[in-house]
């Protein structure tokens, strides 16, 4: 059996998104899979197109200065191929999509790839797209020369979507407009959750027989929580290992509702402290935030941090605050690390987050709940301990690489019982 050649296209290689992807491609079996990871232009947004940069970057090139928590320099190190692009952005800029559409197009072109595997929106769509147009591009070539095989097996995995509740209308309706075109020219979908994978079919951006669920999987093993941990991830934090603390990991963005976060922590009491893990735009304003609320001495912000497992066991509660939700990985690691568990009950969150059981959930928008919710778990250890061993035993070997690997596999090398419509 012949290596297939895989392309991994993200736009960020970072956080929950760019773990999958980078987990997955180390899942794959290297005797049987190529894999080159195409990242997006991390921390270039603000640079005009072209940024004064080559189009491509490669190797020790596409690793060079990367921001802090990209991880193409991991999959580099690794031993897989990488390769980014600069003028591939998470924000809607037409002369830089279409000159990462012209790259993805050549790129895939000269590849020879058998799938495209894009992950995230942006990525999402301009890889697709690409995808099809190197098909095409390929069949015309196949006239010429008989026996090249021109089919390329485009797989897109939903880690959310780029439409929301908290979107106007016409925004929302664009959106969807878009992936539901986009749907037409993939041939099979992956989600993070089995509530991302309903959103999907029920809006009609996949089909029943083409969409299959994926775990977020996260490094196995689970932490220790004893005292030693605790006392040792404080230390890291730089921050009592007496005091209620309450944390959170992730970007600081609108997504995860910050200032709603915040607010919270000061619902749940003038004794609690808090911590948030992870950089992002809204920093400032988490911080302003912060200080309004009263917090003052009892919050840190950490910013982006590489030792997340090891600060997890100094959390007495783990919050989550966000609008919207795939299933967030670093949910997953909270409960391997035995950390109690507070979250807004959206999207796949629920899956994991099963109410009196295996953590306890709120409505979003509502940080007063969220902070009850957060008290509750602070006075009463027993319940917490219960709900947090559940939650470890709740995950089983779901969310592991090895799981992982097996569904990629499964889903690379299935057979497209009817192709997609090459002339759409």
């Amino acid at each position: 059996m012949r290596r297939l050649r895989v392309a991994t296209v993200v736009t960020r290689m970072s956080g929950g998104a760019g773990g999958v992807a980078l987990r997955g491609a180390l899942a794959l079996d290297p005797a049987r899979y190529q894999t080159t990871i195409i990242s997006g232009g991390a921390g270039l947004d603000g640079r005009p197109p072209g940024g004064g940069c080559p189009p491509v970057l490669t190797g020790l090139d596409a690793i060079a200065n990367a921001p802090a928590g990209d991880l193409l320099g991991e999959a580099y190190a690794s031993g897989l191929t990488v390769v980014r692009l600069p003028d591939l952005v998470p924000r809607i800029d037409p002369r830089r999509d279409l000159a990462a559409l012209q790259v993805l197009t050549r790129l895939f072109l000269d590849g020879g790839y058998d799938v495209v595997h894009t992950h995230t929106a942006k990525a999402g769509a301009l890889g697709r797209i690409a995808a099809r147009r190197a098909e095409r591009s390929r069949r015309a070539e196949q006239a010429r020369c008989a026996g090249q095989d021109d089919a390329i097996r485009v797989v897109h995995t939903f880690h959310g979507f780029p439409f929301h509740d908290f979107q106007p209308l016409w925004r929302r309706s664009f959106y969807v407009g878009v992936e539901r075109w986009l749907g037409r020219r993939t041939d099979a979908f992956l989600a993070v959750g089995s509530a991302v994978a309903a959103e999907a079919v029920r809006r009609g951006l996949a089909s029943p027989d083409r969409i299959r669920v994926v775990p977020p999987a996260i490094a196995t093993g689970r932490h220790s929580a004893d005292q030693l941990a605790r006392v040792r991830a404080r230390h890291r934090m730089g921050l009592p290992s007496g005091v209620p603390l309450v944390g959170v990991v992730g970007r600081v963005d609108y997504q995860k509702a910050p200032e709603q976060w915040v607010d919270a922590i000061a619902a749940a009491g003038d004794d609690v402290w808090a911590v948030w893990v992870g950089d992002g735009p809204l920093w400032p304003r988490l911080i302003s935030r912060a200080h309004r609320r009263g917090l003052n001495e009892r919050f840190r912000w950490l910013g982006y941090r590489s030792d997340v497992p090891d600060l997890l066991p100094g959390f007495d509660v783990f919050a989550l605050a966000s609008r919207y939700e795939g299933l967030p990985c670093v949910l997953v690691e909270a409960m391997r690390a035995g950390v109690p568990v507070a979250a807004t009950a959206v999207n796949a969150v629920p899956e994991l987050v099963v109410p009196g059981e295996t953590g306890m959930l709120t409505p979003p928008g509502q940080p007063r709940l969220l902070g009850r919710a957060v008290r509750y778990l602070l006075d009463h250890p027993e319940a917490a301990r219960r709900m947090a061993d559940a939650a470890a035993a709740r995950l089983g070997d779901r969310f592991t690489p090895q799981a992982l690997g097996v569904v990629l596999d499964q889903t690379y090398r299935a057979a497209v019982p009817d192709r997609i419509a090459r002339s759409a």
